[in-house]
């Protein structure tokens, strides 16, 4: 029940002007628990518990002095970072604006855009440890064509990783469902001692989306 007395899903029900996929969205919104636990711990949306969840399964933060987030908006991935390895110098980039985040260096840019990852290393002040991407393309509701577009993402991310870590470093990218095409899987296994993917209990059931982590980065391009 709300502090008014009223049952919330009875306001759900008597929003006239609301669509039913946005009547379904604030429904999922209000029943799911990691919204709640965001509120609660302070985090600016549900998806920081997924970096949560990777980092407890794979010590993806372990030792991470320099970081690149990739897609920051709206920021809670980074917000997990100050906190589990607060000494570590990190940079994000999100074409959507990103409010402030303290000892969080912000470029509001498109990653794609050929001055991105000049930006990015001349702000990060060495090779980064960790590269993380949460990119995602906008849907256009063509299944096969949003795959492409979001795989492009990651592999632009992968390329960008592999030129710039730092030996041992790690790569972590959002991916969709059937993981990464088996020529950036290649390419991935060239660079990197051990290649995983996972699906954190954070992410959807009914979502797509899987996450990349390579680790054991051997250096060299």
């Amino acid at each position: 029940m709300s502090r008014s007395g009223k049952d919330p899903h009875e306001r759900l029900k008597s929003g006239k002007n609301r669509s039913v996929s946005s009547s379904r969205w604030l429904q999922r919104q209000l029943n799911d628990p990691y919204v709640k636990q965001a509120k609660a711990d302070g985090y600016r949306s549900r998806a920081a518990y997924k970096l949560v969840e990777l980092d407890d399964r794979f010590a993806v933060l372990r030792g991470a002095k320099r970081v690149v987030d990739l897609g920051i908006a709206p920021g809670g991935w980074s917000q997990v970072m100050r906190q589990r390895i607060p000494q570590a110098r990190i940079v994000g980039i999100d074409l959507l604006p990103t409010q402030a985040i303290e000892g969080v260096v912000i470029l509001e840019m498109d990653f794609m855009d050929d001055a991105a990852p000049g930006l990015i290393s001349a702000e990060l002040g060495g090779a980064p440890d960790l590269v993380l991407s949460d990119m995602a393309a906008n849907t256009v509701g063509h299944k096969q064509t949003d795959h492409l577009r979001t795989m492009g993402l990651v592999e632009a991310a992968a390329d960008f990783a592999i030129q710039t870590l730092a030996p041992k470093g790690s790569f972590v990218a959002k991916v969709l469902a059937g993981g990464t095409d088996a020529a950036l899987l290649a390419l991935l296994k060239q660079h990197f001692t051990t290649i995983k993917h996972a699906k954190p209990p954070a992410s959807r059931k009914d979502s797509s989306e899987w996450y990349l982590i390579a680790q054991g980065f051997k250096g060299g391009r």
